[in-house]
């Protein structure tokens, strides 16, 4: 948390800038400081604005038993789940999936991602790509590009938050902002607590003198490498006191003030962490949308530990169900709100998983399959795109590649991959998406 001495001073809108100031009471864990530096003054967010929602499920979720079950395989192929029908004819998905099985309509489920690696990181989740090959500076997150190329809409809340917290299996928080510039990283209100920062002879009273506060901003113990990656200390300084001075991003995380109703729609989930990877918080789904909805441009969520090489499916009767109840919840919401046209979601993992159960009545890591579920946006949604064997194990009609979700995500945001570039760190122009992808026709025509 930052902690600033002086008398409690209140805002216009009620909230008092110790309360904004100590914001880690909230219970979202310590800040650090390049992840606070984060915010650019630029308005409020406007009817028309397109953001994104990724769900990250971080150790690969088994696609055939959540949205590509195989019912006529050999017994050990199929599992243990029976697939149910949806609201859309001929689409069938796990029986402990209830709830989005009645919002099928809703979203899109994509069977065929083809091109995923044995990696257990978010690596290729938010950025599109391998790691190999690397352009200087390193390939920088979606997230990263977002923030870059849109920057943010409003002075108090960044366009890039990250509600994923620092995971045990840190690969799992590999990706970052790369040669987009350490300015562009996600604001991460849930990572490391391990030390208050304290804004070093800066008292309430003098928050509003800017030379002071450049001062003040100089002692700190900065987190930033020496790589040449900031992309300015003056512009540091402006975010933080942007955001130092706005309530706009601790009311976003802030969820108390919802309807009872509507928080019991979502559920609590399950605060424990883990395996190696994150707690399964339904409420950071609620987060996110609230975070869209005061202005920032891409949000990410991990959501609990899905890299089951034994019990996969007593594993999967804990987790599917709360993961049920917070997508579907997220899902109605925005729908509910008006912000299905402009709030795209994604749902995944980095992998999927091997087609024979293993000894321990787990499955494997299987880069060869994956699915996805993209929702919102505008998108084309009711439909199943691609397929794969009838053991699970390789795409058999229309792979499809990571970057070509990205390329969609970025379409729906406004940004076009074929005209849109940004520099590495040597200055050389480079697009966003691999060679070849390009927004999936399905789902935007």
């Amino acid at each position: 948390m930052i902690s600033v001495a002086g008398t409690s001073r209140r805002f216009c809108d009620g909230v008092s800038r110790r309360q904004f100031l100590r914001i880690g009471s909230l219970g979202m864990g310590g800040l650090a400081l390049p992840q606070l530096l984060r915010a650019e003054a630029a308005g409020g967010r406007s009817s028309t604005q397109k953001s994104v929602i990724m769900i990250y499920l971080p150790g690969g979720p088994p696609h055939q038993d959540t949205f590509d079950l195989k019912p006529d395989a050999p017994s050990e192929i199929r599992g243990e789940f029976k697939p149910i029908p949806t609201n859309v004819p001929g689409i069938q998905i796990c029986e402990l999936l209830p709830r989005l099985a009645r919002l099928a309509d809703k979203y899109t489920i994509v069977r065929s991602l083809a091109d995923g690696i044995d990696d257990h990181s978010d690596y290729m989740c938010q950025t599109g790509r391998r790691k190999g090959n690397q352009p200087p500076g390193g390939w920088p997150t979606m997230g990263a590009c977002v923030s870059r190329i849109l920057g943010s809409s409003d002075p108090g809340v960044p366009a890039f938050v990250g509600l994923e917290p620092r995971m045990q299996h840190r690969p799992y928080n590999a990706a970052n902002a790369g040669f987009a510039g350490v300015s562009h990283d996600a604001f991460r209100p849930a990572a490391d607590a391990k030390a208050d920062m304290v804004l070093n002879g800066i008292t309430a009273d003098r928050l509003g003198d800017r030379r002071a506060l450049l001062t003040a901003f100089d002692r700190f113990r900065r987190e930033v490498d020496s790589t040449g990656l900031m992309s300015g200390l003056d512009s540091f300084n402006q975010q933080a006191f942007g955001m130092l001075t706005s309530s706009r991003l601790l009311q976003a995380l802030d969820v108390s003030k919802e309807d009872p109703r509507l928080l019991e729609r979502y559920g609590k989930g399950d605060s424990k962490v883990h395996g190696d990877a994150a707690p399964m918080l339904n409420e950071q789904f609620l987060v996110a949308r609230r975070l869209v909805e005061a202005g920032a441009r891409f949000v990410t969520v991990a959501y609990g530990f899905w890299d089951y090489h034994g019990n996969n499916f007593g594993n999967a009767r804990n987790d599917l169900p709360m993961l049920d109840q917070a997508l579907s919840a997220l899902i109605t919401d925005l729908h509910d709100r008006g912000l299905d046209k402009d709030v795209s979601v994604l749902v995944w993992g980095e992998f999927g998983r091997s087609p024979t159960i293993n000894k321990d009545a787990g499955r494997d890591h299987w880069p060869r399959a994956n699915c996805a579920i993209l929702a919102g946006g505008g998108m084309r949604t009711g439909q199943v795109i691609g397929a794969t064997d009838r053991l699970g194990g390789e795409p058999s009609e229309r792979p499809v590649l990571f970057g070509d979700i990205f390329a969609t995500l970025y379409q729906r945001l406004g940004i076009d991959v074929n005209q849109v570039t940004l520099p590495d760190l040597t200055g050389r122009p480079t697009f966003l998406v691999p060679e070849g992808c390009q927004p999936l026709p399905e789902l935007v025509g």
